[in-house]
């Protein structure tokens, strides 16, 4: 681990359970001069538990520019370093991703050493769709900021990942649900913990649920994506008072050919081509 400047190591932790570090991982850690962690105090726990000693320095959201020119400076001297966050994959919701881009710009060499990452892992287990999925992190904590976050993503098809401290959790439903309506939901806690949980129910449910009870450890929140029959026959209505003449001239208006728009008429309202083709030729 080492040559003309020194490599930043992303090193996966484990999220609860200690035994789902990777041997390469504790190998990593062991070999690099320098240990960057989000919370230290977490960090120093793991550390001590492999008999890890090297020195270890904070990198948080909070003093990520100072320290993260540091980090750089000590990179370009040639020394090689770990950055971790408290659990999990760093660069995920964290400030690591920051470093990454500052490592780039410098012409400093990232890799990174893989693990558990929280949001995965609960959607794996939700019992919701896994194919297709995105992953939205935590929702911002202003309430209108963060309820215009819920309007954007109300016709998103695919699985939706969200990250949640247990204070916000009954709020986060209750505008989840005002948003959307009622939707399937998962919600995963203490993940590979001895008390590990995961409540799959109806967002309606959930809502109810953190209202009467106090919420208790980080959550994944993981929702159904809208169904794309109801997204189908909902940008069905919106042309309901367009006759197909005026729907084929929105698009040609908005500089499509008549051929591309013929095509997008026809996915618009659930047709076939060759009858939005007649209608326009009829006139």
């Amino acid at each position: 681990m080492n040559g003309e400047k020194g490599m930043l190591y992303l090193v996966a932790t484990p999220i609860g359970n200690l035994q789902d570090i990777t041997l390469r991982a504790i190998n990593t850690l062991k070999e690099v001069e320098l240990i960057a962690a989000e919370d230290t105090r977490q960090t120093i726990k793991l550390l001590n538990h492999f008999e890890i000693k090297k020195p270890l320095i904070s990198y948080y959201e909070h003093n990520k520019i100072v320290k993260g020119n540091y980090l750089i400076e000590q990179l370009l001297q040639g020394k090689d370093i770990a950055l971790v966050s408290d659990a999990g994959t760093p660069g995920i919701s964290d400030p690591g991703e920051d470093l990454v881009r500052l490592c780039i710009e410098n012409g400093v060499k990232v890799t990174m050493i893989p693990g558990p990452v929280a949001a995965v892992t609960g959607m794996v287990i939700s019992g919701l769709p896994t194919g297709r999925f995105v992953f939205e992190g935590f929702l911002p904590m202003n309430k209108r900021t963060r309820q215009e976050r819920l309007r954007q993503l109300k016709d998103e098809t695919r699985t939706i990942i969200f990250y949640e401290a247990p204070h916000k959790l009954p709020y986060t439903l209750k505008d989840m649900y005002n948003a959307w309506g009622d939707r399937r939901i998962a919600l995963a806690r203490e993940l590979t913990k001895r008390y590990e949980e995961v409540i799959r129910c109806n967002l309606s449910e959930a809502a109810d649920r953190y209202q009467a009870e106090a919420p208790k450890g980080e959550f994944v929140v993981v929702v159904e994506g809208q169904d794309q029959k109801v997204l189908m026959e909902q940008e069905k209505d919106k042309f309901a008072d367009m006759s197909i003449e005026e729907h084929v001239e929105k698009y040609t208006g908005e500089g499509l050919s008549k051929k591309e728009a013929i095509k997008k008429v026809a996915e618009d309202r659930g047709v076939n081509k060759r009858d939005v083709y007649n209608s326009v030729m009829k006139k």
